[in-house]
């Protein structure tokens, strides 16, 4: 497999201090990453529905369940999808690929569709539904279409918009009655959930929420000390539960509070550059949805370390120790978009466009 060739090559060639060059994003790689968004929001099979069901009503194909988001295989996958999509037209470097993006956009985001969305929300599933991990890409998506400036994407914004109460309903109704947080590598980690859903409610002044996210953040995680990395990865992970609590911390904490912080919950961290304090996760097979994850976390362990690098002071020691473990997870992660098997083709474009356009920068550091 050729992901396992070159991770071998980076563990046993690479210097453990070796500057590691970043890949660059450039039109031919937005090109391709769209192409593996593009062939699925709009694939309806095979596809994974996870719901309730009451009577027979409920038996129904995913495209009459999900008008907008049937694709991908599952609901969150899809939302994701066109988020990506979406990021590429505000962010992305330009070429005839756009094109074929706003085609497909234009397609999903109808009056009617939405309502059908919002049908499926509020007879079926009340508020547990895609919760957290798909209400915070939807939220996400509704960041990125108010942030591309462009009359489409405010067009489209409005017409998501009574999905986008629901939603935040949901996590309104949800969040108080949360008692623990939710500390696992995969869909219902809480601290994953909580940056997106973060950003979102600042960028939309929302208040309310973002009082009470911070709330949450704050009574379940100030206090956490020497989380257990040598733990990670878990078999199935495409999240860090240590890194990505971190990711989340340094979006409420103030930079000398987050830095004093981070050195309690993470002294494993080496101040010598050394990057092989954190190796890849290894794919066993990438057929299987579920071990592809390991994909994933690559690609989302080097956007957790470069946030966390970029919170940190410009002269603390532990920064190039966590930049060159990110390079190498990038390198590593980005081997693995190659949508050759749909197991992680039809969601590894989305993770892999997080991380090279800087999304966690751009909507994650303290305003």
């Amino acid at each position: 497999m050729k992901v396992l060739t070159v991770l071998a090559f980076l563990v046993l060639a690479m210097p453990a201090r070796a500057q590691v060059e970043a890949p660059v994003f450039d039109a031919a790689q937005a090109e391709r990453f769209a192409a593996l968004a593009l062939k699925c929001i709009h694939r309806e099979y095979p596809n994974k529905i996870s719901h309730s069901m009451k009577d027979d009503s409920a038996v129904a194909p995913p495209r009459d369940l999900h008008p907008v988001f049937y694709g991908c295989f599952d609901w969150h996958s899809a939302v994701h999808g066109h988020w990506m999509l979406v990021r590429l037209l505000n962010v992305g470097p330009e070429g005839d690929y756009k094109i074929g993006i706003m085609t497909a956009l234009a397609q999903s985001f109808t009056p009617g569709r939405v309502a059908g969305e919002v049908a499926y929300f509020e007879a079926r599933m009340g508020s547990s539904f895609e919760r957290p991990y798909g209400l915070a890409w939807f939220l996400q998506l509704m960041t990125e279409l108010r942030q591309w400036d462009n009359p489409l994407g405010h067009q489209w914004a409005r017409t998501l918009e009574p999905l986008e109460e629901v939603v935040v309903q949901n996590i309104k109704i949800w969040l108080p009655k949360l008692v623990y947080p939710v500390r696992i590598g995969t869909h219902n980690q809480t601290a994953f959930a909580f940056g997106l859903i973060l950003d979102w409610a600042r960028q939309a002044g929302d208040e309310e929420l973002e009082q009470m996210l911070v709330g949450r953040v704050l009574e379940f995680h100030e206090k956490d000390v020497k989380c257990p990395l040598a733990y990670e990865p878990s078999g199935e992970d495409f999240l860090s539960p240590c890194l990505m609590e971190a990711d989340l911390m340094r979006r409420v904490l103030p930079p000398k509070k987050f830095s004093k912080w981070f050195g309690k919950f993470m002294p494993q961290v080496p101040k010598n550059g050394n990057w092989k304090w954190m190796i890849p996760g290894i794919v066993g097979d990438l057929t299987d949805g579920k071990l592809a994850h390991l994909d994933g976390l690559n690609l989302s362990r080097a956007w957790n370390l470069e946030n966390i690098a970029a919170a940190l002071p410009e002269r603390d020691r532990r920064r190039a120790a966590l930049l060159n473990a990110a390079q190498v997870h990038r390198i590593v992660g980005l081997e693995a978009v190659t949508g050759e098997h749909y197991a992680g083709g039809h969601w590894l474009a989305s993770f892999a466009t997080y991380l090279m356009t800087g999304r966690g920068l751009d909507g994650g550091l303290q305003p």
